[in-house]
C-alpha cells in the first residue's frame, strides 16, 4: 500500500515537471519529454504502477474529474452522437437485429421505469389522449396492427407469457376455481333434481292408495 502511494505521488511528480518544463528552450522540452514519458511508461508497465493507477482510478472525485472535465471525451462524444458520421454509424448498428436485440435487452428495466413514471404522469396522460385522438394517428395503429410483422411480434410475445411460472400458476388457479365452482353447481342441481324425484314418486303412492279405497 505504502509502495502503491510513493508511485503515485512520483508519478505525480513527474507530471509537475512536465509542466513546469514549459519555461525552458525548444531542444531542452522535447529532451526532458521524451525522458519523463519513458520514466512514465515504464513505470505504467510495472505492477506495481498498475496497482497504484487502478487504486487512484477506485477515487469517485478522480473518476468524474477525468470524464467529465475532459476535451478529449467530451469531443468524442460529441462526435459520436450528433455528427453526422455519428448518424450514420446509430442508422448502420440499428439496423443490426443482434444490436437492437442487445440494446433493447439492457436498456428494458429502464424503459420499464419510464413508462411507468410516465403512465402516472397528469401531463403525460393529457398528451396521450390527444394522440389518440387524432384520426391519422388511429389510423396509422391500425396499420401497424394489420402488418404481418406486428402480428408475429404479437404471437412471439404471447407465446412467451404462456410460456412464463407465474402465468402458468395463475392459469392454473384459475382453472381450479372454475373447476370447484362447477362441481359445486353440479352437486346442488343433481340434490335438487333427486329431491323432486322422490316427491314424485311419493305422491304417485299417494294417488295409488286413493285410487284403491276408492
Amino acid at each position: 500500500m505504502i509502495r502503491s502511494m510513493y508511485i503515485t505521488v512520483m508519478m505525480l511528480s513527474v507530471i509537475l515537471i512536465v509542466s513546469g518544463c514549459n519555461n525552458g528552450n525548444a531542444s531542452e522540452q522535447k529532451g526532458d519529454y521524451d525522458t519523463t514519458k519513458k520514466m512514465v511508461v515504464d513505470i505504467l508497465q510495472t505492477e506495481d504502477g498498475k496497482k497504484a493507477l487502478r487504486e487512484i482510478m477506485k477515487d469517485e472525485a478522480m473518476k468524474q474529474d477525468l470524464i467529465m472535465e475532459s476535451d478529449v471525451v467530451k469531443n468524442s462524444i460529441n462526435e459520436a452522437l450528433v455528427s453526422e458520421k455519428g448518424k450514420e454509424m446509430w442508422t448502420t448498428l440499428f439496423q443490426d437485429n443482434d444490436f437492437v436485440k442487445e440494446y433493447t435487452k439492457s436498456m428494458k428495466e429502464e424503459h420499464i421505469k419510464l413508462i411507468k413514471n410516465l403512465m402516472n404522469d397528469a401531463e403525460y396522460q393529457k398528451q396521450m389522449l390527444e394522440l389518440l385522438q387524432n384520426p391519422e394517428i388511429t389510423e396509422q395503429m391500425l396499420e401497424v396492427v394489420k402488418s404481418q410483422q406486428f402480428r408475429a411480434h404479437l404471437e412471439e410475445t404471447i407465446q412467451q407469457t404462456l410460456e412464463t411460472p407465474t402465468f402458468q400458476q395463475k392459469m392454473q388457479e384459475t382453472l381450479l376455481k372454475a373447476a370447484e365452482k362447477q362441481a359445486k353447481q353440479s352437486g346442488g342441481s343433481g340434490g335438487n333434481g333427486q329431491g323432486n324425484q322422490e316427491q314424485g314418486s311419493e305422491g304417485g303412492g299417494g294417488a295409488g292408495e286413493s285410487s284403491g279405497g276408492g
